[in-house]
């Protein structure tokens, strides 16, 4: 008897240790090709089956071979879309039946031309252009996917300073599509960037020329073929403009620097105020003092916050400066410059050396910044 409540006892506790079973979910699978206009597998992209029940997506990677795969669809009925890297909707099916089985569902672009152009009626003529259409626009999205692999490449290599290498990328660019500004822009960035680092002046005056040569064919490509959708062409020329003006200026075209920082405020004149300050930077340089005090006023005009305007102003103002005995007297408003950027920038990068640019007019430190100070003592 006790031999029996022992093994009673002992199967009870054998019970108690079992895993509870893992009940499956019940659910289905879902795979496919997905081809082209052309009847080649589509290797790039994704496929998403939403439920039109719950609202529910699932989205699903192709391989190299344009397949797709996915277990544990809920059972309903599904919208199953083809998109394009971009996100473009390439073709869809609507109220496909997913079980507890496998559903296949294929996306083949030519076929279902083929379909469309006998439901519609088309000619056999009508059908070719269609398909070579469809054939197009499939050639332009893969371009365009290599040549967003190119500029993240280039700039990788660019951001770790290795600017030979984002060259080069940029030089493969350009030659599998000569038509996009863009590349052009940024073989003209790398350029530019790359030449203070030659310590052959003949390399780096190179260097500058090779900017500007793609900057201004980038300029070229974007005026000849405008976008009359893209609300911000004329913000992206007055960039390419601006960029041009810099590899003139630190080649020593004054005259060309100035005149393409003018075209890029007058392409922009939002940011006017920042391209006119450039201008006024390549006239100071130069030692140009009256128009370069003219170009600060112009973004003073544009931009009275700006404080390092009012700065650069006055520095120009000194250069007008005479002697008078031992006394160095400054044209009228040089005070008032220096004051005003104190006033904006009372802690800012050339606070220092403008209250010694005053103290060297005898002039004293006298803004609005500091009288509000005074009326709070």
């Amino acid at each position: 008897m006790k031999q029996r409540f022992a093994l009673a006892v002992l199967f009870s506790l054998l019970l108690g240790l079992c895993v509870p079973p893992v009940f499956a979910q019940a659910t289905g699978t879902v795979k496919g090709v997905c081809r082209d206009g052309e009847g080649k597998p589509i290797t790039e992209g994704t496929v998403e089956w939403m439920s039109l029940d719950t609202g529910r997506k699932y989205t699903l990677k192709l391989n190299k071979k344009g397949e797709y795969f996915s277990l544990g669809i809920s059972p309903g009925k599904y919208k199953a879309t083809l998109f394009a890297p971009d996100g473009k909707e390439l073709f869809h099916y609507g109220g496909v039946q997913v079980g507890l089985d496998e559903v296949t569902q294929d996306f083949d672009l030519k076929k279902e031309a083929t379909a469309q152009a006998a439901g519609q009626g088309l000619s056999p003529e009508q059908l070719k252009q269609m398909q070579e259409q469809q054939a197009k626009t499939q050639k332009e999205q893969n371009t365009v996917k290599s040549l967003n692999e190119k500029l993240n490449a280039a700039k990788t290599a660019s951001d770790a300073g290795d600017f030979e290498t984002a060259i080069t990328t940029m030089k493969e660019a350009t030659e599998m599509d000569p038509s996009r500004d863009l590349l052009f822009f940024k073989l003209g960035d790398y350029y530019r960037l790359s030449a203070p680092k030659q310590t052959d002046p003949a390399e780096k005056k190179s260097r500058f020329e090779m900017a500007a040569t793609n900057y201004q064919k980038a300029i070229e490509l974007k005026t000849s073929h405008p976008d009359p959708k893209d609300a911000e062409a004329n913000a992206k020329l007055a960039a390419y403009y601006n960029n041009l003006a810099e590899a003139y200026a630190k080649s020593g075209k004054i005259d060309d620097a100035v005149a393409t920082y003018t075209k890029a405020a007058e392409m922009d004149p939002a940011r006017a105020a920042q391209y006119n300050f450039n201008v006024g930077a390549v006239l100071t340089n130069a030692g140009k003092v009256d128009d370069a005090i003219a170009a600060f006023d112009k973004v003073i005009a544009a931009d009275p916050a700006k404080a390092e305007a009012y700065y650069w102003k006055g520095v120009n103002m000194i250069g007008k400066a005479t002697l008078k005995g031992d006394k160095m007297v400054a044209p009228d408003g040089t005070a008032d410059a220096f004051n005003k950027y104190l006033e904006l920038a009372p802690t800012g990068t050339y606070a220092q050396p403008a209250k010694d640019m005053l103290a060297s007019i005898g002039a004293s430190v006298e803004t609005g910044f500091k009288k509000k100070a005074a009326v709070k003592k």
